[in-house]
């Protein structure tokens, strides 16, 4: 909690910096904007989707994933899987997840607001593609999410991509419509402020996406080294991400969290939430070593 209060004090401090630069400079008297107005409308903006979205996490995933909760493990891999994640998670020193199990590709997902009732998924096809311990090894990886407090540091990065977005684009747009109308008698914003506002959110909105994207591939490399850490050696994970890229090669339908792993060069790689399988395995054993 004084991790992400203090991201948030930090975000926060950013924006009133970049408030009274753009007051100093005289922004506001060239564009005709309030910046003050124009920056808190930007924070509620960025961080109101952003917000939602993580809390309704859990709520969504079980309804679009079709995620069945184990409250009482039908069969003995429910009740190992509920063991392995209730052993990680009393490792990492978080509460017990609500456990989950559904009907898919080869997967695993962790989401939720607060790391003490968080959900951890796995896929039927990932405990019948993989080893027992790869399969331990992919929910120590998940469960090391949650530890590690991913869902909300990546929303609270979302949140600030989407405050720059709004506020940005809005500035310029005012900036570019006082340029295209200098001598007019009309008041109010006219259609250049428009267009270049929905242009530029448009790209600022990929620009950000890309950011997003680079601080989720750290997160993973993190998980990665979490999960090697809760089995007590990185085998386990090497092995689990090797088996996931056979998998890919072969041509099953991944999931996107995963599809984004097999994603390679070229501008898509920008954008991919999760690191090439090469990559992380090299991270791995370099961590090994």
């Amino acid at each position: 909690m004084q991790r992400i209060l203090l991201f948030v004090l930090t975000n926060i401090a950013v924006m009133v910096v970049v408030g009274i630069v753009t007051s100093l400079l005289g922004v506001g008297r060239y564009t005709g904007t309030n910046t003050g107005e124009l920056m808190i409308f930007s924070l509620v903006v960025g961080f109101s989707g952003a917000i939602i979205s993580l809390l309704m996490s859990k709520t969504m995933a079980k309804m679009s994933m079709g995620v069945k909760i184990i409250e009482q493990p039908a069969n003995a891999d429910e009740a190992w899987i509920v063991a392995t994640v209730r052993k990680f998670a009393d490792k990492s020193g978080i509460g017990m997840p609500d456990v989950g199990i559904y009907e898919g590709e080869p997967n695993a997902f962790a989401t939720g607001a607060f790391k003490n009732s968080a959900l951890v998924a796995v896929s039927t096809g990932l405990l019948r593609g993989m080893t027992r311990e790869e399969v331990e090894a992919v929910i120590g990886h998940e469960v090391a999410h949650v530890a590690n407090g991913d869902m909300v540091t990546m929303a609270l990065i979302q949140g600030v991509m989407n405050t720059f977005v709004v506020f940005a684009s809005r500035i310029i747009g005012s900036l570019v419509d006082g340029f295209l109308r200098r001598g007019s008698d009309s008041s109010g914003p006219g259609i250049g402020y428009y267009v270049t506002t929905i242009v530029l959110d448009i790209l600022f909105g990929f620009l950000a996406g890309i950011v997003v994207a680079w601080f989720s591939r750290l997160r993973e490399f993190r998980a990665d080294r979490g999960a090697a850490q809760l089995m007590g050696q990185p085998n386990s994970m090497i092995n689990a991400l090797q088996r996931l890229g056979g998998m890919h090669a072969e041509g099953a339908e991944m999931p996107k969290n995963m599809a984004a792993m097999g994603i390679a060069g070229g501008i898509g790689k920008l954008f991919s939430t999760h690191p090439p399988m090469e990559e992380r395995i090299a991270a791995l054993r370099a961590f090994q070593g």
